[in-house]
């Protein structure tokens, strides 16, 4: 770690503040006065004074078994070790010091697992010797044993750890034990993990990479009461009690995919992720279709088409950059409020808010251009960007307070509400929901979209959903009515109807059943072909228009009480912080019942 003192600072001064901190960190520190290029004083976490010196200390057998743990430690055969970087891959253990090694890099004294080196951050692993009689030479029958046995901790690393100040639960496959397959003991440790979040009410960290079950060892984990199908089952009981969030390092394949979409966030990373029920030459051998890794559940195909990639990283390091940033938008668990932070001024003034929205409803604008404006400078957090682009759903902060959004999006198809988008909402919200986040919704939309192919995609059946999420969310509701709100899209975008804590407006305001054009042709179609004159039948047309238009106008909406109140552009921001505050611990119920029936 390096720290930098002023300049004013003496050498003796200087070698005291590394001292101190190297002792209280359990990490090497480098001290630099003011600019100094070289430090003027470095530091190493002293070893501890005790009262009485007796003259015991270790003997062969701890000798013994920190030689033991020192190979289990290297993980499988060196040949798979080798083979990582080509493969763009840290080794697990060096991705665990990347993920828990902070600036202190390894472990020190007073770290449960100061000893073997590991990462400042992990306080403690769990089941480094399973499996160990199966393979390693100290086992009753280790002469029996060769390199290509190697299966240290049966290919699953365990434990808990300290990532971003939160304590947390992990998993992390090693790739270099069969490429990261799942077997008995491994499956043991994995079910004790989940089973222990759910005592301790803490997140969990899945750290992917696996090539499924081992086929060859099956008997004994897949089908049992304790196997790897109660994974699922351990991750639905967790399920909106802890975060689960799962970066996935390799082509996870089969039962190992579910773990990724069991999470309640999944990061994918390019070039390197990839997951499916099955593996291409699975699919040939059923279906006859060749196909590659890539372009069967690669990245893109997860990001933009199933939807089931939250984000993709460039690479390992920006996965860990993705997941450090999200998981200030989280609680520990259910019931806990998700941490707020110091309050920034927005990217742009709230003055440009106006000027922003265009007069016309079917203009386009950039709703990214809206929340720069509204929310704390650089915390609006994008999921599922590539995915149902009609509706934008992402993490902000208001006032330090983080928020929930769902906006819709003009530029893309003019925010019409199409089925992959309702799909992304919903369970949007349902989160949000689960994690106590307040929700922010921005309605500028025409409606849900009409035709015969939306209707093949199930628009019915996913709006249903994304209504459903929304009248059943009990966390503080604000809606803001930016532009249009045509048809069932206002039912959907958090409306009068839905128990928000308040519909507000902009001036560019309008709620109606659908827009002033369709209207116009719905209700005179025949009034208007009867006129013969082009001119005539266009001036009535437009008269039409602008009477319809008064109507669905948002100051008709408030004169009429439907929604609670119209705001300048340039005071959204500060009337949606001072709204957030006010309803910050309102409390909703909901109808005494088991479940609703709708998924």
């Amino acid at each position: 770690m390096k720290v930098h003192v002023g300049e004013g600072a003496t050498a003796d001064e200087a070698a005291a503040i590394a001292q101190s901190l190297a002792d209280h960190l359990g990490a090497d520190v480098e001290v630099y006065v003011g600019e100094a290029a070289d430090p003027a004083a470095t530091a190493a976490p002293s070893e501890p004074e005790y009262p009485l010196d007796d003259g015991r200390g270790p003997t062969d057998r701890e000798r013994d078994l920190q030689a033991e743990i020192d190979d289990i430690l290297q993980g499988g055969p060196e040949k798979y070790k080798e083979r990582l970087p080509e493969q763009g891959k840290l080794f697990v253990r060096d991705r665990l010091d990347l993920w828990f090694g902070g600036e202190g890099g390894t472990g020190g004294p007073g770290d449960a697992a100061a000893s073997e080196g590991a990462p400042t951050g992990l306080r403690f692993e769990d089941g480094k010797f399973a499996a160990f009689d199966d393979w390693h030479p100290s086992s009753p029958d280790g002469d029996e044993y060769d390199e290509g046995d190697r299966v240290p901790g049966d290919g699953l690393l365990t434990g808990a750890a300290e990532f971003e100040g939160r304590d947390v639960h992990f998993m992390a496959n090693d790739f270099t034990v069969k490429a990261g397959s799942m077997a008995a003991k491994g499956v043991e440790k994995f079910l004790r993990m989940q089973q222990r979040a759910l005592k301790t009410g803490k997140p969990v960290l899945y750290l992917m990479d696996s090539s499924g079950g081992r086929i060859d060892q099956q008997t004994g984990f897949f089908a049992n009461r304790e196997g790897i199908g109660k994974y699922y089952y351990n991750h639905s009981m967790l399920s909106g009690y802890v975060p689960q969030i799962c970066v996935l390092y390799g082509p996870c394949i089969a039962g190992a995919a579910y773990t990724p979409v069991f999470a309640d966030f999944t990061v994918m990373v390019e070039g390197m992720s990839a997951m499916a029920i099955a593996s291409p030459r699975m699919v040939k051998m059923v279906t006859g279709e060749e196909i590659e890794m890539a372009d069967l559940g690669g990245p893109r195909i997860h990001a933009e088409e199933s939807g089931s990639a939250d984000l993709v990283a460039r690479d390992e390091e920006h996965a860990r950059e993705l997941v450090s940033e999200l998981i200030t938008y989280l609680p520990d668990q259910a019931g806990e409020k998700p941490p707020r932070a110091e309050t920034k001024p927005p990217k742009f003034s709230p003055e440009g808010i106006d000027e922003l929205i265009p007069e016309s409803p079917n203009r386009a604008y950039d709703v990214h251009d809206l929340l720069d404006r509204i929310a704390d400078a650089e915390s609006v957090f994008e999921l599922k960007g590539s995915y149902g682009k009609e509706i934008v759903t992402a993490f902000c902060r208001i006032d330090g307070r983080p928020v929930g959004v769902v906006a819709n999006q003009p530029t893309e198809r003019s925010g019409a509400i199409f089925p992959d988008a309702a799909e992304k909402a919903a369970e949007f919200i349902w989160t949000c929901d689960a994690y106590e986040i307040p929700l922010l919704y921005l309605c500028d939309t025409p409606g849900f979209m009409a035709g015969s192919q939306v209707e093949k995609d199930a628009i019915l059946e996913k709006g249903k959903k994304m209504i459903y999420a929304t009248s059943s969310a009990t966390v503080p509701k604000q809606t803001v009515v930016v532009r249009k709100a045509y048809g069932a899209g206002i039912y959907a975008m958090g409306g009068p109807a839905y128990d928000p804590e308040s519909v507000i407006g902009l001036p560019s305001g309008e709620i109606g059943i659908m827009g002033p054009e369709a209207a116009i042709n719905a209700v005179y179609a025949n009034k208007l072909d009867a006129i013969d004159d082009p001119e005539e039948r266009a001036e009535r047309e437009q008269e039409l228009r602008e009477e319809y238009r008064r109507d669905i106008d948002v100051h008709r909406m408030a004169s009429e009480v439907v929604i609670d109140e119209i705001v300048p552009p340039s005071e959204l921001r500060a009337e949606l912080a001072a709204r957030f505050d006010f309803y910050a611990d309102v409390e909703k119920d909901l109808p005494d019942k088991k479940h609703g029936t709708i998924l």
